[in-house]
């Protein structure tokens, strides 16, 4: 059973790291079908290939099934840079039918225009001092590690997953201080720039909300959380949490193959 939805949004797959969960974004791809995709960001983890991760066949599936897309349903794809893909700035701009590399977007929709970008800009750390925040995403790298272990032992227990990533930042009043911090900052900008709205990405914390009459939204990613943004054909957004959406497709297709063997008796 396939979705048909104006615009996809994704960001922070973070392919050549370990933890990037990409054969789950491949599957929710293949099961919802677009006129607009648009990866915002953090898509490939540069700094990790660099240092130590790896590139593996999952990871190469994800670019032939965005190909794929581009060459036979025409779909426009827009891939635009994040702070760990930030080896693509010496490709922008660029454009090749419907695909192209940004740093970011204008995305017009009923009457109403969205700023998407990945949002790292607006991180003085990211911005300023790139050699700490590379140091910060060795140590969340090493949680995503022991995050994994941790979560192996709850399944063998018949636990649901749990993430310490999340956990943390939620308890951590800096952390919350700084989502609090970076969400306004992008409002504003977008306010700035006369814009209905402001997408991005960056902090992995999905979210749609409004902001002093400013539409923030955020797709979260393809780590931990596994979140999508989607529009319709009327304009409204959605925030997309895989494994919700995993149970309600298994559930649609199982009905559809029962549908169709009755229909065979």
């Amino acid at each position: 059973m396939e979705s048909k939805y104006k615009t996809i949004i994704i960001s922070d797959v973070h392919l050549g790291v370990k933890s990037s969960k990409a054969k789950e974004v491949v599957k929710f791809l293949k099961s919802n079908s677009c006129d607009k995709l648009i990866l915002n960001g953090d898509i490939i983890d540069g700094w990790e290939l660099k240092r130590s991760g790896k590139w593996k066949k999952k990871h190469t599936k994800f670019f032939k099934l965005v190909l794929k897309y581009v060459a036979k349903r025409k779909m426009e794809v827009i891939y635009l840079r994040g702070n760990h893909d930030d080896f693509l700035g010496e490709l922008i701009p660029f454009r090749f039918g419907t695909l192209q590399l940004a740093n970011q977007y204008i995305h017009e929709s009923c009457g109403k225009r969205y700023l998407v970008i990945h949002g790292d800009i607006f991180d003085s750390i990211t911005t300023n001092l790139k050699w700490l925040a590379r140091l910060g995403s060795i140590g969340y790298t090493f949680l995503l590690w022991l995050n994994r272990h941790y979560n192996t032992y709850r399944t063998k227990r018949g636990l649901p997953y749990y993430s310490l990533s999340q956990a943390i930042k939620q308890k951590v009043k800096s952390a919350v201080s700084f989502v609090d911090d970076f969400e306004n900052q992008l409002a504003e900008v977008a306010r700035t720039q006369r814009c209905d709205g402001i997408i991005c990405g960056h902090i992995h914390q999905a979210a749609d909300k409004m902001i002093k009459g400013v539409h923030y939204l955020n797709s979260g990613d393809w780590v931990e959380s596994l979140t999508a943004l989607t529009e319709d054909y009327q304009g409204n957004w959605q925030v997309i949490l895989y494994e919700e959406w995993l149970k309600i497709h298994e559930q649609a297709t199982e009905a559809d193959n029962f549908s169709d063997l009755r229909k065979a008796s």
